[in-house]
Formats: C-alpha cells, sequence, structure tokens
C-alpha cells in the first residue's frame, strides 16, 4: 500500500465532513484511510459511521492532544507514505493525489503547496520546499517548516527518528522535521502542486507566542551547542543589519565591513523570500 492518510478530530463536525468527503472523492485508490477521534461530543461520531466504507479505521476516546492522536494514526498506518489531513482541511480536487504519485518518486519526503483560508490570510502557501527547491538545509529549518497538510512522510521516518513529541503542543511537527531533514539529511522532493486547502483558524495560528517558546525549548534540545552557538551569532548580526535602512546600507557598504555587509543583504533577501 503506497498511502495512509490520517485525520485528526476533536468536536469539529462540520470540518470532519469535508475533510472525509475530500478523501473519498479521491480517483487514487491505493491508500488507507485513518480517523482518530478524541472523544468527540458533537456529530462528529455519526459522520465517520456514515462514511464508514470510506474509512479503513477509526476510533474515538480522549487522548493527550493533538500528537498523542496523531501518534495514534501512525501507529496503526500501514501505508508507504504518511498523509495528516486533519478536520477542517480538504483536498484540492479528486486528482491530486494521482498527480502527486503518478511521478514514483522514492524520495524519503515529498512536498507541495497548500491553499490557506480563513478570516487571517488565504492564498497558495509554497513554504520552503518551493523557496529552496527540495534542497532544504539546518538553516532553512529553524527559520521556516514544512507544511504538514502539503506533506508526504515516508512511514519509516517515524521508526528511525521517532514519533512526535507529546510534550509539545504546536511545534512537533517541526522537530520531526528539524531532526530528520536539518540534522540527519532526509531528502525532500518539491513538486508544485496545490495539494489540500488548510483551515488558518487553529491552534497554530492562534497561539503564536506559545509556538515561539516551544521552538526556543526545542532548539536548545536537539541542537548540537557547537551549532546553536553559530545560529544565535547569525541572529544577532541579521538583527543589527538587517533592519536598518537600505540609504544605511550603502554607506556601511562603502567601509571597512563592505563584503561582510553585501552577504548580510543577500542573507537578508532570502530571509524575507522564505518567510513569504
Amino acid at each position: 500500500m503506497k498511502l495512509s492518510i490520517i485525520t485528526v478530530n476533536l468536536n469539529n463536525a462540520g470540518g470532519l465532513r469535508k475533510t472525509i468527503e475530500s478523501v473519498s472523492f479521491q480517483a487514487y485508490t491505493d491508500f488507507e484511510y485513518i480517523v482518530i477521534d478524541g472523544g468527540s461530543t458533537d456529530e462528529s461520531i455519526d459522520i465517520i459511521k456514515q462514511y464508514d466504507d470510506k474509512i479503513t479505521y477509526w476510533v474515538s476516546e480522549p487522548d493527550k492532544g493533538i500528537y498523542n492522536a496523531m501518534n495514534k494514526g501512525i501507529q496503526k498506518a500501514k501505508g508507504e507514505y504518511c498523509y495528516f489531513l486533519n478536520s477542517g482541511d480538504f483536498l484540492v480536487d479528486e486528482n491530486v493525489l494521482t498527480v502527486i504519485f503518478s511521478s514514483n518518486s522514492t524520495c524519503s519526503i515529498i512536498n507541495g503547496n497548500r491553499i490557506t483560508f480563513g478570516p487571517i490570510e488565504n492564498g497558495i502557501d509554497k513554504g520552503i520546499g518551493y523557496q529552496t527547491k527540495g534542497k532544504i538545509t539546518l538553516l532553512n529549518m529553524l527559520i521556516s517548516n514544512l507544511r504538514h497538510q502539503s506533506t508526504f512522510i515516508k512511514r519509516e521516518l517515524f521508526d528511525r527518528y521517532g514519533l512526535y513529541e507529546e510534550d509539545y503542543k504546536i511545534v512537533s511537527d517541526w522537530i520531526f522535521f528539524l531532526r530528520a531533514i536539518g540534522l540527519n539529511g532526509e531528502k525532500v522532493e518539491y513538486i508544485d502542486v496545490n495539494i489540500a486547502y488548510f483551515d488558518t483558524t487553529g491552534i497554530s495560528r492562534s497561539q503564536k507566542d506559545l509556538g515561539v517558546e516551544e521552538r526556543k525549548k526545542a532548539i536548545a534540545t536537539y541542537v548540537p551547542q557547537s551549532i546553536l552557538r553559530d545560529y544565535e551569532y547569525f541572529k544577532d548580526i541579521e538583527s543589527k543589519f538587517c533592519s536598518k535602512d537600505y540609504g544605511e546600507y550603502i554607506i556601511l557598504k562603502t567601509g571597512k565591513l563592505g563584503i561582510f555587509i553585501k552577504f548580510l543583504l543577500k542573507v537578508r533577501k532570502y530571509i524575507h523570500k522564505i518567510k513569504k
């Protein structure tokens, strides 16, 4: 089996229906569908039962949070790749999985685009896969992330690098990619295809401050001190120089720091390009 699609849900019946329907309408068929419900008290279970013939495995029981639920899905998964499409998010059309797997890629991670929708932002998010053409470095992972709504991960990577860290509420998917790609060099193949619509009203957008604090904790935990010192130095230099007006750069570029400032200008342009 090529693919395991995993949907996590808690009391989001309307969003869950959209998600399940987008999966059930797929022309591609070489996948299993797993739904992990956290003990919903709304109409979610009724909706799951309505589509029981489209779902390979489902369970509804209390869990310890979204990453605990995602880990339950991984432990049940039998596909070569895992793909997380949580309730409220949905695939762009019935042919998208056919397009993704028509390339017969064997890469550890396949990445595409997501389309954001909601009150905060709307548009196509191509992310760092597009910006780097799949050649993602540790620095890329330290300042950005892959989006799970547009990323297919080989199941064996979770055996190699472990499941999602359940002590974190927001950034465990980023931690996994940091370890797999940034620190261990797992390869990413980018395909310029819009894969799924992403609802921006979720926890990762509503609790950004918590996400920042969790990232700091994770970097201190997983990034070797020798690398961390270089990263902290880079951030310090970037904050001192790259926030200045362009006119100040012109002055600085004529002095002894000319070569260094030119380098920082390129770094600033690169960072801003990735963040878009």
